[in-house]
């Protein structure tokens, strides 16, 4: 698809862009493939959070495969600096 700023992370696994189009529809919210952090209400999903926060607040991710869209969400292949990423999430693929 292309690239993208993140500029708000909503949970471990999900987060807003500067706006998306696809197959007809448009969004700002993005949820990546490949992995599955606990919810907020969780110890484990505010520092999974926390830790997405770190990583891509403000940054540039690339957005290579739309799969689908659920919940108002683009589920997609999200990438950044090249790396897949849920690689950085090994503890919740």
């Amino acid at each position: 698809m292309s690239e993208f700023k993140v500029t708000n992370v909503i949970d471990g696994d999900t987060f807003e862009v500067n706006g998306w189009k696809w197959n007809g529809q448009n969004g700002n919210r993005v949820r990546p493939t490949g992995y599955n952090t606990p919810e907020l209400g969780t110890v484990q999903g505010q520092q999974a959070k926390q830790k997405l926060s770190r990583l891509i607040l403000g940054k540039i991710v690339e957005i290579r495969k739309a799969h689908t869209i659920d919940r108002g969400r683009l589920v997609a292949d999200v990438y950044l600096q090249g790396k897949y990423l849920a690689d950085h999430f090994p503890e919740y693929k």
